[in-house]
């Protein structure tokens, strides 16, 4: 099966295949006469596995892996459901992250809300100025990096 048609069956680009490639996740194919590349039909579930996967949260660095783990004949089973532990941690974490920060913008806003109700019309309310100084930000971003790099030790 060529790469076109193995792109169009699971949804992602010749570029993303070759990117699988590159990174190990899919097998480098034989090549036609023509130099086209000629995948097996392995292929086409190998790439809706990975598909899956990433829409579970795993990123192509674990699933690489676990997948290259399986290929060398490992059971990967108990690597897997170790990544999938902490990423429901993350995920927890993230919740909770979200839920002090709206938290905190609902008391900001009511706190703006009073604040424009007795600011005159056509004059600044300076509501920027207004939030706290004492606001319990966390980066997302942030946390998942640290969280990754805990999880990988």
């Amino acid at each position: 099966m060529q790469s076109g048609e193995l792109a169009r069956l699971t949804g992602v680009s010749t570029d993303t295949l070759r990117h699988y490639e590159r990174l190990g996740l899919l097998a480098r194919p034989a090549r036609t006469a023509g130099g086209y590349r000629d995948y097996p039909t392995a292929s086409l579930d190998r790439v809706r596995l990975i598909r899956r996967a990433l829409g579970a949260g795993f990123s192509l660095a674990e699933l690489t892996t676990i997948l290259k783990m399986r290929d060398r004949g490992d059971i990967p089973c108990q690597k897997a459901h170790a990544m999938g532990q902490v990423k429901l941690q993350q995920i927890t974490q993230q919740i909770k992250d979200l839920q002090l920060m709206r938290k905190q913008l609902e008391g900001i806003l009511k706190d703006w809300d009073a604040k424009l109700s007795r600011t005159r019309k056509g004059e600044p309310a300076r509501l920027l100025e207004s939030l706290p100084d004492n606001l319990k930000r966390v980066s997302l971003t942030q946390r998942l990096i640290k969280s990754n790099q805990k999880g990988k030790q």
